[in-house]
């Protein structure tokens, strides 16, 4: 353990330039504020009022197929539009707006209503890769960023337990896309080095934050990580988009997605909550700068206390209340075996 882990510090985030204050040890303070409740998850396999279950009528009023496997859709209420009017609107240089085209889609990993991605089989797994590959590749054809990401628990804001993710696409890079692009150009600009290829390689060689890794690909707890259990998923090779993965990266990607998340559930035995998503190169051009990879953001500190960014969070910069080898020790730690299936 380095010196400065028992003191209050600072960590700095190399891809977005920002700084995380890490105050070890405030999980041990009074709490009595929010609960989250610590219950299960259990659903039907099929549910006939969900909206993304097959053969249901969405809220929109479109009736699902009656599919097999994965499924995705235009979101019926789409945040993002590709018929929307270009348009500049300055009247002062302190008052900019311009509008965006895109479009928003969302994608059902399985027709059942009760098995999440934790739940899933790797070759399951490995069919919603394909088709986050697939869509991506689609979509880069016409707008500059594409955010695949799943809201996961209504902690996370889901608004429906259906296991889904959505993939939004737009014309504009968006603020955190335009930092990791600028941070990943600037180093490489440099040093002649991918940052976050040669980040993995420190992280191999120290090896106390990785959470589990194969010979594709490694799932660690960044050392300037802000959400409690943050995880950083990356590949051990060189490649800047969904879409470039090999057949054998992408199985290999099934495989550490799955060890991940079971450990993630395992960790408070409950369905845990989480945000996460890819970033990718924008756009289709060659970019040797960008290493592509996935974050997670989850918000629990414990099986019911969630992680606040208020306060000084907002006002501040990010803070997080354990450090990153802690909370990656834990994650270690947990049992591989999903907690609902250890009496099969």
């Amino acid at each position: 353990m380095r010196p400065l882990e028992d003191h209050p510090h600072r960590r700095f985030n190399p891809l977005t330039g920002m700084w995380t204050l890490v105050a070890a040890g405030r999980t041990r303070r009074p709490w009595s504020g929010k609960l989250e409740p610590a219950s299960g998850d259990e659903r039907p396999a099929y549910d006939p009022g969900c909206y993304l279950c097959p053969r249901n009528t969405r809220a929109g009023g479109v009736v699902n197929p009656d599919y097999s496997g994965t499924f995705v859709f235009t979101n019926d209420f789409a945040s993002l539009r590709p018929e929307t009017p270009l348009i500049n609107d300055e009247p002062h240089p302190l008052f900019r707006a311009e509008t965006e085209q895109g479009t928003c889609r969302v994608v059902c990993f399985s027709p059942r209503h009760d098995l999440t991605l934790a739940l899933m089989g790797a070759e399951e797994i490995r069919r919603t890769i394909d088709l986050w590959a697939s869509e991506t590749a689609e979509l880069a054809q016409t707008f500059r960023w594409v955010q695949v990401f799943e809201n996961r628990g209504e902690e996370m804001g889901a608004s429906n337990p259906h296991p889904h993710g959505q993939i939004w696409a737009g014309t504009a890079l968006p603020t955190q896309a335009y930092l990791e692009d600028k941070h990943q150009h600037d180093h490489y600009t440099t040093s002649g080095l991918s940052l976050l290829v040669e980040y993995a390689d420190r992280e191999a060689k120290e090896e106390t934050r990785i959470v589990v890794e194969n010979r594709e690909w490694m799932a660690t707890v960044p050392y300037w990580a802000t959400w409690p259990f943050e995880v950083l998923l990356l590949p051990r090779r060189a490649v800047s988009r969904l879409p470039e993965l090999s057949a054998e990266q992408r199985e290999a990607l099934s495989e550490v997605l799955s060890s991940l998340l079971v450990r993630y559930d395992n960790l408070f035995e409950r369905p845990f909550p989480y945000s996460m998503g890819w970033h990718g190169a924008p756009g289709t051009e060659r970019a040797p700068h960008w290493q592509l990879h996935a974050h997670f953001y989850p918000p629990l500190l414990n099986a019911t206390m969630r992680k606040f960014m208020v306060g000084y969070e907002m006002l501040a910069e990010g803070q997080r209340d354990l450090t990153p080898e802690d909370a990656a020790r834990r994650l270690q730690e947990v049992s591989p075996l999903h907690y609902t299936r250890r009496g099969e």
